[in-house]
């Protein structure tokens, strides 16, 4: 018997879908058809140019997902499950499109409802909710990636305004940004977020993009430095004071990229899977042959394996179960994973896997970052490795 087109269909080789409710099933398939109508067939412009994708952006506000899990300020209020879902649809299109996402509704949005006051979060998110307004976040420092707990970028209160002078690197969104959220240590050694808003109209706030990245060309990270920029003292997240706060974000960004991580790979398999079915070689379909055969069965044992983690992970978020280590595992593994899917897809396409409208060379670079991002791959490695011993091997 046939298998079904996994484009239409999405590979779930264990029958995960009937264990979702009619709504998950409604929220992922409304991604699904905006990957396989919209993103799809207009990303590789963007992608090659290095240029960010409004028109797919704007796209998204009618799908009913922006601001993630955050109920209320006229957020989607997904659950957990959904969440993870749009994250996982949205990467199988493109990295680019899922990461700016992610920073928006949930590091930057969710920065704000986890830690804002109510009155902070009726300033902000109705408009983030509409994607009227933008939102960053601002962690990563040129000299603290890993160690970002040690930022060096300080606030100092002055009257009714923080002066905050530093500087961050690699941080998403931050040049189209509406709402950006510093995150710096006063002058009391207390960690926080400071919103500033409107940032290029800000005085001595600059932020200019990076170049050259080889993966998720079609998001914009910047370098940031400010000199003396003054934030309005009511801009400060109310709730944060150490860096313990701000690792409650982390973790649902953490969740997010596992379910990022999974959807790169099951984007590049099911491409793989429909060009091993069409490439015809030697008289016939190169999917006929046993190494293509390999390749395939290792690509749909590791996508399987990832999306079996992640849905449980969802469980566990769910019932407030999940811990650092049960996280950061999920993101070691299924950014290992990616990658390895990712270079198998890639082989399975031959000379034809390096161009990027055959989709599975973006969704290789996309595999790359990911291995990076949200925390390394090592460092998730060693917080697992905390959690199971009791001993800090980070530092």
């Amino acid at each position: 018997m046939a298998a079904a087109d996994p484009q239409e269909t999405g590979f779930d080789f264990f029958k995960l879908e009937n264990f979702m409710t009619d709504q998950q099933r409604n929220v992922r398939d409304r991604v699904r058809e905006f990957v396989q109508t919209v993103v799809n067939p207009k990303i590789n412009p963007y992608w090659d140019r290095a240029e960010f994708p409004w028109e797919i952006a704007h796209a998204m506000k009618d799908l009913g997902i922006v601001g993630g899990v955050i109920r209320g300020w006229e957020s989607a209020g997904l659950d957990p499950l959904e969440m993870g879902l749009v994250m996982y649809e949205l990467a199988k299109g493109d990295g680019s499109v899922s990461t700016f996402y992610g920073v928006h509704s949930g590091l930057a949005m969710g920065s704000i409802g986890l830690l804002g006051s109510n009155e902070q979060r009726e300033r902000w998110l109705p408009a983030m909710s509409q994607l009227e307004k933008i939102g960053a976040f601002a962690l990563t420092e040129p000299e603290r990636g890993s160690d970002a707990v040690d930022v060096q970028t300080t606030a100092r209160l002055d009257g009714d305004h923080y002066v905050l002078n530093g500087a961050k690197r690699w941080i998403g969104n931050a040049s189209i940004s509406d709402v950006l959220i510093i995150w710096a240590r006063d002058t009391d050694g207390d960690f926080g977020g400071f919103v500033i808003e409107d940032p290029s109209q800000v005085e001595g706030l600059t932020i200019t993009d990076l170049t050259g990245k080889i993966g998720k060309r079609a998001v914009l990270n910047a370098d940031i430095t400010l000199e003396n920029v003054r934030v309005p003292a009511e801009n400060r997240l109310a709730k944060p004071r150490s860096f313990r706060d701000v690792g409650k974000v982390l973790a649902l960004g953490r969740y997010g990229v596992s379910w990022e991580a999974a959807g790169v790979a099951a984007g590049a398999f099911e491409a793989a899977l429909r060009y091993a079915k069409d490439r015809e070689q030697f008289g016939k379909p190169i999917v006929s042959y046993q190494l293509i055969q390999q390749k395939l069965v290792e690509m749909a044992t590791e996508v399987t394996q990832m999306q079996l983690i992640c849905f449980q992970l969802a469980q566990l978020i769910a019932t407030d179960q999940m811990t650092e280590g049960i996280v950061s595992m999920a993101k070691y593994n299924n950014a290992r994973k990616a990658r390895q899917v990712a270079l198998l897809a890639r082989e399975t396409m031959g000379g034809n896997g390096i161009l990027i409208e055959n989709h599975v060379a973006r969704l290789l670079t996309d595999a790359e970052i990911i291995y990076t991002y949200e925390g390394t791959n090592e460092i998730n490695m060693l917080l697992v490795g905390r959690e199971l011993t009791g001993f800090n091997a980070i530092a």
